[in-house]
């Protein structure tokens, strides 16, 4: 039987790689990798670091394909993720049925964590609901964005008796949730922070978390807005891409 495993790498830093992550790693016979273009090849470039540095057995290949365009600017969003999708799960079950022999072992290397705002567990639930490529797969977690963003700052992210919300730019766009006060944002294009207009909110922000060309920033979100939008822009003309995530706490007395 093929087995295909989704393994976290992490969030940029290659010393962020778990134990059970270079274990998984060293029994994997193929890496599935998606080229999101030459903006993005750093991504590929970490891909294969990590698997250089800790794979003892060379004789591994990687195979790598164009990842489909997406349509950024939809009349609908939740269709058009939904066609992507569908469009990743038909490479995805390509690349399965044909670069993996009956008895190897693939993998999908995804950054941060499998089950935090990434779509590779829902595209291999598509596949396998089709069943017209048998495998097994095995999800190995790995520290995410958040997780590195808190440690980088050295805060915890929940406070005693509080809830901790996790939403997308998308939705922070409308406004915070109502009782919460501690709100992880990610995928945020257009620093829809700067919509909140509330002199008690602090934020916590980080780019690149965990490498080299990390930025931090923390203090009030009224006074760091025009800098974290500065300093995004700013990376983001400098290396064409930019992962950035953020916490709004609201401030105590």
């Amino acid at each position: 039987m093929r087995k295909v495993f989704v393994i976290g790498i992490g969030a940029g830093n290659p010393d962020y790689v778990t134990i059970q992550a270079i274990n998984a790693l060293n029994e994997v016979d193929v890496f599935f990798i998606m080229d999101k273009g030459q903006e993005k090849e750093d991504l590929v470039r970490l891909r294969k670091e990590i698997c250089e540095r800790y794979i003892k057995n060379k004789r591994y290949r990687t195979v790598e394909t164009a990842d489909p365009p997406r349509d950024r600017t939809p009349a609908s969003y939740e269709p058009a993720v939904r066609a992507w999708h569908e469009q990743r799960a038909g490479i995805y079950e390509r690349l399965i049925g044909e670069e993996l022999g009956e008895d190897e072992c693939g993998a999908f290397l995804v950054w941060g964590d499998p089950s935090l705002y990434d779509s590779t567990l829902r595209i291999i639930d598509q596949i396998v609901a089709r069943g017209t490529v048998a495998f097994e797969y095995e999800v190995i977690p790995g520290i995410s964005a958040i997780q590195a963003l808190a440690a980088r700052h050295r805060i915890a992210l929940n406070r005693v008796g509080r809830s901790i919300h996790i939403m997308t730019g998308r939705k922070i766009a409308e406004g915070l949730p109502n009782n919460i006060d501690d709100v992880i944002v990610m995928l945020d294009a257009n620093c829809s922070f700067k919509a909140i207009d509330d002199t008690d909110i602090d934020i916590y922000w980080g780019a690149y978390i965990g490498t080299e060309d990390e930025i931090l920033a923390a203090g009030r979100l009224r006074e760091l807005t025009h800098d974290i939008e500065r300093m995004r822009a700013e990376a983001k003309a400098r290396k064409g891409w930019v992962m950035d995530t953020y916490l709004l706490r609201k401030h105590d007395a």
